[in-house]
């Protein structure tokens, strides 16, 4: 077993230890095997990239937390108030952070290993304790150090060691504050709820770091952009309640010499929220341990009641009877597996966001009247675009050993399986984002835009089907394992993913006729049906 570095470091302080009464020994064996198991977990902001991979994949991730670092780096120019670009810089860190412990820390925080392993053996609880705040602290303290090692690099060259040595103090407060906040909201939840609530909570927050690193990339490209903002700040009451603000209140007194009531009463809280915050984790520790139980047990099943608006749908878009069987079944496997949302929801957000991203990009140079009488509409065809993607996910899933009912299952008619599934994503995951793009656009574009927002809708449902058949898949929907999904997966769906400007080229073309649109609507509503019924004709199960 390796030797870590961060484990001769803890080295130096094993006087402390052992005059607390830690088992210093068992403490080393306890760190050294979770550092070596962590090291072959993947993290969240990989979790698009190829599951097997050698070497410690959380030490091959912290590159894209130092490119985050690039974001924070241009407030530190942002005018002379430092309580505001203080006040951004640590907005942007505490997210990052908290994010991070939440989505990928969530397995160290809620480790219940030691409860099966190590309380069967003589090691005291004072001892595991340590053992699991060490682990904690080793790891964000790699992640505090690559977001920010470049912008404290660029502060202590631009802005003097003063400025440097209170940023390395905030940030061991702000670091401190992000696990002890987040412990304590992994307690409440535990609290009233059980483990599987707690688990969907932490889904979600992986979904969102997920599409945070995707638009991350774009905000750092052009970040730059505000550096010359010049920005006043006016002190309110509520300020005291952000605690971004508390630590720009800190550069503000201690650098500007700002001693007014709310920049001291900032810069108070800012020191003794954490520390207090500390010492209520250590005392709450046993309680939190005591929950950690509700994640060893089975959790009790949810009761769910038939979803009327799942079943209409079903029954507006399936022709038979079986063919809804595994339309419900689809649904409720994108609505309830957890990694499969991770994988998925990302790209969906992806189909959100960017549109946006390219509008706001024109707002530099053009007000938003002038961009509504514009074609930029199109950019909504970034939502199709990513339309192979997710095809191409739903074969996999968590669950996929239970693939063998397929098999299993009198199935005259294999196609009505992938007819059903693809017709359970565009009506409960495509249809729901189309909807809510197309009424933000709208009220962008006019009214006029809703024959082209039919006809992108049409082109969807169109190009679903010829993804289908360009990816000519042979297993059953949610049968093959994640760890198989990009073997060979990603370029080909970014080559079908271009087949997207055809649609886009066609689009532009009609819109040159006075009623162009319109004749495209029909062809395509022709196509449609016409290639669906092609794609998911009839067949034996031996063919």
């Amino acid at each position: 077993m390796r030797e870590y570095r961060s484990l001769q470091v803890i080295s130096l302080f094993k006087p402390l230890f052992l005059k607390l009464g830690v088992d210093y020994e068992a403490l080393l064996i306890i760190l050294r095997m979770k550092l070596t198991m962590d090291g072959r977990r993947v993290p969240t902001i990989f979790n698009d990239a190829r599951t097997k991979k050698e070497g410690n994949q959380f030490l091959k991730s912290l590159w894209i937390y130092a490119l985050y670092g690039l974001l924070i780096t241009p407030f530190l120019f942002l005018g002379n108030q430092l309580v505001f670009q203080m006040g951004i810089s640590f907005a942007i860190i505490i997210f990052i952070l908290s994010t991070t412990m939440i989505a990928d820390f969530s397995s160290v925080l809620l480790d219940i290993r030691d409860k099966n392993i190590l309380h069967t053996k003589p090691v005291d609880s004072k001892t595991i304790n340590a053992a699991k705040i060490l682990h904690i602290l080793i790891y964000m303290f790699f992640v505090s150090g690559s977001l920010l090692l470049l912008p404290i690099l660029v502060s202590l060259f631009k802005k003097g060691i003063l400025f440097t040595l209170l940023f390395l103090v905030d940030i061991g407060l702000t670091t401190a504050l992000v696990i002890v906040l987040t412990s304590l909201l992994y307690l409440v939840v535990l609290r009233f709820f059980d483990g599987e609530r707690l688990k969907d909570i932490i889904n979600y927050v992986q979904i969102l770091l997920s599409v945070g690193t995707v638009i991350g990339y774009q905000v750092v490209a052009r970040s730059f952009d505000i550096v010359n903002f010049d920005i006043s700040y006016t002190f309110s009451w509520w300020h005291l309640l952000l605690p971004p603000l508390w630590y720009g209140s800190t550069f503000e007194m201690l650098v500007n010499g700002n001693y007014s009531t709310g920049i001291v009463l900032g810069s108070i809280l800012g020191v003794l929220v954490p520390i207090l915050a500390v010492f209520l984790y250590i005392r709450l520790m046993p309680a939190f341990e005591r929950s950690l139980d509700k994640l060893m047990g089975v959790a009790k099943e949810r009761k769910r009641k038939p979803h009327r608006i799942v079943a209409f749908l079903a029954n507006l878009t399936c022709r038979s009877k079986e063919e809804r069987v595994f339309f419900r079944f689809a649904t409720l496997m994108m609505r309830q597996e957890r990694e499969f949302k991770l994988k998925v929801y990302p790209v969906l957000a992806m189909g959100i966001v960017f549109p946006f991203i390219f509008i706001i990009m024109e707002l530099r140079d053009r007000s938003l009247s002038d961009i509504g009488t514009g074609s930029m509409f199109l950019f909504i065809y970034f939502l199709n675009f990513i339309i192979p993607t997710v095809v191409h996910m739903l074969q996999y899933s968590g669950s996929y050993k239970g693939g063998w009912i397929f098999k299993a299952a009198p199935i005259d008619q294999p196609q009505i399986v992938f007819s059903g599934t693809l017709k359970a994503f565009l009506t409960t995951m495509y249809a729901p984002v189309f909807l809510f793009l197309s009424a933000i656009f709208i009220g962008i574009f006019s009214i006029s835009v809703v024959p082209d927002l039919i006809a992108v809708a049409l082109g969807g449902v169109l190009f679903t089907a010829i993804v289908y058949k360009l990816m000519d898949r042979d297993s059953f929907p949610f049968t093959m394992s994640f760890q198989f999904a990009q073997d060979g997966g990603s370029f080909k769906t970014f080559l079908i993913g271009l087949l997207t400007l055809l649609f886009v080229a066609a689009h532009t073309f009609v819109n040159r006729f006075a009623f162009g649109i319109y004749v495209y609507i029909a062809l395509l509503l022709v196509a449609t049906v016409i290639t669906w019924h092609f794609v998911f004709r009839k067949r034996s199960a031996s063919q």
